[in-house]
């Protein structure tokens, strides 16, 4: 019994690391990798690296962003952030 009053604290610090840090962060990444492949041709998108575009053909890990200025531009599809929505 004194063996489990010593690593009660342990093991609950550990469920607390896990449902506070651990447990978000893999929703967060299933949400990004869902948007990720969801785009489709015609997305206004955010890379990781703040370029702004639209999508103009996708491959399976590759997309094509046409830019503002008429430049396409090739990008892995995980450089993604975000897609903006059309209000």
């Amino acid at each position: 019994m004194e063996q489990l009053a010593t690593l009660a604290p342990l093991l609950i610090m550990f469920v607390l690391f896990y449902f506070l840090l651990i447990r978000p962060q893999q929703k967060r990444q299933k949400q990004v990798m869902k948007m990720q492949n969801e785009l489709k041709k015609g997305d206004k998108i955010v890379t990781i690296g703040g370029l702004h575009g639209t999508v103009d053909a996708i491959d399976e890990g590759k997309i094509v962003i046409l830019c503002g200025d008429g430049s396409r531009l090739t990008y892995d599809r995980t450089a993604v952030r975000e897609v903006q929505s059309n209000i």
